[in-house]
């Protein structure tokens, strides 16, 4: 029995070896920054943003729907509005600006709120509707 357990016990004793030596190289200083930073900025009304959550508010329309919007606003996948396309368009422009809003922030049909850009502000997305709206 002694003689079958030890090539067990030595690939056992090897693996924790080198999954230890791996966990190592990622304890440099910059490894442990980057997995313990914080995810978001808290602003208290009354008092000044940090430069974080200024940043955030920077963003424009056309920056956002690159990132959140165009995989289905350029092809009109599940119906979507195409940028840019009057057609698309003009029946949602006619029902107003606050309808439009509050379809791209609630989300409306297959689009989910906000379109996945939870970080994003109310004013954001208008900036994005505004971007989407506007003729190629």
């Amino acid at each position: 029995m002694d003689l079958f357990l030890r090539p067990w016990l030595i690939a056992i004793c090897t693996s924790l070896c080198l999954s230890t030596a791996t966990i190592v190289a990622d304890m440099s200083a910059s490894a442990i920054n980057d997995r313990i930073k914080p995810i978001g900025n808290v602003h208290i009304e009354g008092t000044t943003p940090s430069v974080a959550a200024v940043a955030t508010s920077l963003r424009t329309g056309q920056v956002i729907y690159d990132q959140y919007c165009a995989s289905c606003h350029n092809s009109g996948l599940m119906g979507a509005p195409k940028k840019g396309d009057a057609n698309d368009w003009g029946t949602r422009i006619s029902q107003g600006d606050a309808v439009l809003a509050k379809h791209a922030i609630e989300g409306f049909n297959a689009m989910p709120a906000k379109g996945t850009c939870m970080d994003c502000s109310d004013e954001e997305i208008v900036a994005v509707i505004n971007y989407m709206i506007k003729p190629n």
